[in-house]
This record gives structure tokens, sequence and C-alpha cells, in this order.
């Protein structure tokens, strides 16, 4: 009898587990939810905020939603494999930093990026940007939502 009563209530602790997404995949439906929660959540005056989706306890993927452009950046380190989830932006990618600062380890910004090439961006869109190229998001109307993940440079 105690040992059926063990086994139920290993099974009722499993069933919850189990019927949850994996930590590695989010419906479609649950990104629109999350993109929205974003929006929401965030102040008249906040231009970025990003969350995790999903992960591997490694590595992860967030969404970033953006109202106002941030500062041109660099990541010495790490490539950014991005796509556009909602809104549209300007990508500005490549050329030179200009007025290069450390903020912290991964981040270097500029006030500026001279001689980069220009792309549009709407929904769909994929980009990587290489370890160490400087790039920089504009915002056009309200909003750009990308869902981003970060890959060490390679050898």
């Amino acid at each position: 009898m105690i040992a059926r009563v063990a086994a139920a209530a290993l099974l009722a602790l499993a069933l919850p587990a189990a019927a949850q997404a994996p930590a590695g995949f989010a419906p479609s439906a649950e990104v629109r939810e999350k993109v929205a929660a974003m929006a929401q959540a965030m102040k008249p005056d906040q231009g970025f905020i990003a969350q995790p989706l999903v992960g591997d306890g490694k590595t992860v993927a967030a969404l970033e939603y953006w109202r106002k452009p941030g500062r041109p950046a660099v990541h010495p380190d790490e490539a950014e494999y991005a796509i556009v989830v909602e809104g549209a932006g300007t990508l500005i990618m490549g050329g030179t930093l200009v007025d290069p600062v450390v903020r912290r380890p991964g981040l270097t910004e500029g006030s500026r990026i001279e001689g980069g090439t220009t792309h549009r961006l709407a929904p769909g869109d994929v980009m990587l940007i290489p370890a160490g190229a400087p790039h920089w998001f504009g915002i056009e109307d309200t909003h750009l939502v990308l869902l981003g993940i970060k890959l060490p440079k390679g050898p």
C-alpha cells in the first residue's frame, strides 16, 4: 500500500513538469504574450527591456523590446544573432565605433559609427553581427522587437 501511494505521489509530481514546454521551446502564443507583457511593463520614458525566452542553462535567447535607440556598441568576444519579431527599425553594422568607452566586460559603446552599412529592419529579417563589429539599432514608428542570442567568438 505504501509503495502504491509513493508511486502515485511521484507520478503526480512528474506530470506537471512533463506537461510544461521544454526550456528550449516557446510556442508562438507564448512569444506574443511575452512581447505584450514587456510592452505593458515598460515605463513611459524607458527605451529598452530584455527578457529571456528560451535557454539550455548556458545559452539564452532573449526578447529585446526597443522604444528608443541605444548607443552604438561592440561586443568584442560575442557575435549576435537576431531575428526581427515585430516593429520596424534600422541596423547600422560594421565601420568604426567613434569615441569608444568600455562600459563593462563584453560591452564597448561609442557616440556613433562611421562607415557602417545601413539595413532597414522588418519582421522576419535575420542578422548575424560578428564579434567585434560595431552595430546600432534605430527605431521606426513605435518599437522594434528582436529575438537575439549572443554566440561566443569562434576560433
